[in-house]
């Protein structure tokens, strides 16, 4: 059971892990064992995040989603298989808390407001000079 906050929890089930050697540090080691891990999570067809939720971590992750629409994380930072374990669902805790709050809305400052108007002056005085003057003027 992964602990995103008090009221979501990702069961073990819904998590798959792929292991694979890794390309980082660890001697003769490195060719011998598996300790990198691919870390999947289906956001498209779980149950365990709210719609809002889930919708924002879609559009977030953007390139680690798979055709099927998995999560996928890879983690090969450390030597133990252990570690890299507990580096990939420390990675997905984090991504899925950072979507938990929706972001807040946009408001336009005084000053952006103001600068907005005056940069649409001068491009309208700059417009004005522009224009062909007759010889009757």
């Amino acid at each position: 059971m992964l602990r995103i906050s008090d009221k979501i929890a990702i069961p073990d089930e819904e998590l798959k892990e792929e292991f694979f050697q890794s390309s980082g540090p660890g001697g003769q080691n490195v060719n011998k064992v598996a300790t990198a891990v691919r870390l999947r999570f289906n956001v498209q067809n779980t149950a365990v995040l709210p719609e809002d939720v889930r919708l924002r971590l879609l559009s977030k992750v953007g390139p680690r989603l798979t055709n099927a629409g998995e999560l996928a994380i890879e983690a090969q930072r450390y030597r133990t298989q252990k570690q890299n374990r507990e580096d990939a669902a420390e990675r997905l805790v984090n991504l899925i808390r950072g979507v938990l709050t929706p972001p807040k809305k946009r408001r336009p400052t005084k000053a952006s407001v103001k600068r907005r108007i005056d940069s649409k002056k001068k491009h309208g005085t700059i417009k004005k000079y522009r224009t062909a003057k007759s010889a009757d003027d």
